[in-house]
C-alpha cells in the first residue's frame, strides 16, 4: 500500500493520523476556536492532525435541522484556518460544483457515505488532484470499495483512502464490523475508522439522529487494535449543545486521554 500525503501529514506512515473536528461549522468564531484547541492538543500529544468540519449537512433527518453556512464561505474559512494554524483541512462535498470549489483550497475532499458511488462526484473530486477520503456507504460490503477505487483511478487520481463508518443494521442502528478494516487493507487500500458516526442511531430520535457517543472511544480502540491507518472522530467543546450530531461527538475535554490511549494501542500492534 502506498502512503497518502495530505498537506503536512501522511496516511499510512509509521504514525496514525487523526481526522478531528466538529460536525458542522456552527459559526466562524466557533470553528476557529475548535480548530485552535484541537491543534494545540494534537501538537502536545505529537499526533498527525487533519482538521474536519462540514459547511453543509446535506442529509439532515429533518427539514428544520441546522445545515451550515454554505460551500463558498465554509471553504474560505477552512482554508484560512489551514493557513493560519499550518494544519491540513478536510470537508465533505456533495456535488461536482462543490468538489471543484473545495478543490481550490482544501487539502482533502471527503465523499459522503450516501454519495460514495456517484460517478460524476467522484470524477469531479478526482480531477481536482486533491487527496480524497471516501466514506464507505452503510449499504456496501467492504470488498465493494474496489469498484469505487477503480473509478477514481480511471479518472486519474490514485491519492485516496476509505473510511469505515458502520453498516446499516436496520431499525435505526448501525454495526461496526472490525473485519471490514482488515479486508479493505488486505485489498491494498488505506483505511480510516470513523468512531463517532459508527455509533449513530440514524433517525433514532424521530426527527434527528440519536447515538451512543460513550461507545465511540471504545470502537476507536478496537479499530486501532484491529489495524487501521487512522481514526476519524467528531469533537465538540459541548456536545449536548451541538447543532448537529449532538449524541455522538467526543467532548473536547476527553480528547487528550483518548489520543494517548489510541497512540499506545497503535504502538503495541504495529
Amino acid at each position: 500500500m502506498k502512503a497518502l500525503r495530505v498537506g503536512n501529514v501522511t496516511i499510512g506512515g509509521k504514525r496514525p493520523v487523526f481526522i478531528l473536528g466538529p460536525c458542522v461549522i456552527e459559526s466562524e468564531k466557533f470553528v476557529r476556536r475548535m480548530a485552535g484547541k484541537i491543534a494545540e492538543i494534537c501538537a502536545a500529544e505529537d499526533v498527525g492532525l487533519i482538521f474536519k468540519a462540514s459547511y453543509d449537512k446535506a442529509n439532515r433527518t429533518s427539514v428544520r435541522s441546522f445545515r451550515g453556512i454554505g460551500a463558498r464561505e465554509g471553504c474560505e474559512i477552512l482554508a484560512a484556518i489551514g493557513r493560519d494554524l499550518k494544519i491540513s483541512v478536510t470537508t465533505d462535498v456533495h456535488s461536482p460544483a462543490e468538489a471543484e470549489l473545495a478543490g481550490k483550497n482544501i487539502d482533502m475532499l471527503q465523499i459522503p457515505a450516501f454519495l460514495c458511488r456517484q460517478t460524476d462526484l467522484l470524477r469531479a473530486a478526482a480531477e481536482t488532484g486533491r487527496a480524497i477520503n471516501v466514506k464507505k456507504g452503510q449499504f456496501l460490503a467492504p470488498w465493494d470499495v474496489k469498484n469505487i477505487a477503480e473509478k477514481l483511478s480511471e479518472f486519474g487520481n490514485d491519492q485516496f483512502c476509505f473510511t469505515e463508518r458502520g453498516t446499516t443494521f436496520g431499525y435505526n442502528n448501525l454495526v461496526a464490523d472490525m473485519r471490514s478494516l482488515y479486508w479493505m487493507r488486505e485489498a491494498g487500500y488505506r483505511v480510516i475508522f470513523d468512531a463517532t458516526h459508527s455509533v449513530q442511531r440514524p433517525g433514532g430520535a424521530g426527527d434527528k439522529t440519536a447515538g451512543d457517543g460513550a461507545l465511540a472511544p471504545v470502537l476507536a480502540r478496537a479499530a486501532m487494535a484491529a489495524g487501521c491507518d487512522g481514526i476519524f472522530m467528531e469533537v465538540h467543546e459541548n456536545p449536548a449543545r451541538a447543532l448537529s450530531d449532538a449524541a455522538n461527538q467526543l467532548p473536547l475535554k476527553n480528547l487528550p486521554t483518548t489520543l494517548r490511549m489510541l497512540k499506545a494501542i497503535h504502538a503495541a500492534v504495529s
